[in-house]
């Protein structure tokens, strides 16, 4: 499975996907699951990816 470059995603969204990583690595999930636990939800709730117009507001 080959993964797509995050450069194009906010500051704002990396520090995100890392807390929610951190999270997940200490609820005892692998660092690699946890990767992608993080960002999928960033895809899930900041829209389908960097370039989406639809934002939808969850940690406010």
């Amino acid at each position: 499975m080959t993964t797509k470059s995050k450069a194009r995603y906010t500051p704002k969204q990396h520090r995100m996907a890392e807390h929610i990583e951190q999270t997940y690595e200490k609820k005892g999930y692998a660092r690699k699951r946890a990767w992608a636990i993080a960002w999928s939800t960033i895809r899930k709730y900041m829209g389908e990816g960097p370039d989406s117009k639809r934002v939808i507001r969850i940690f406010s």
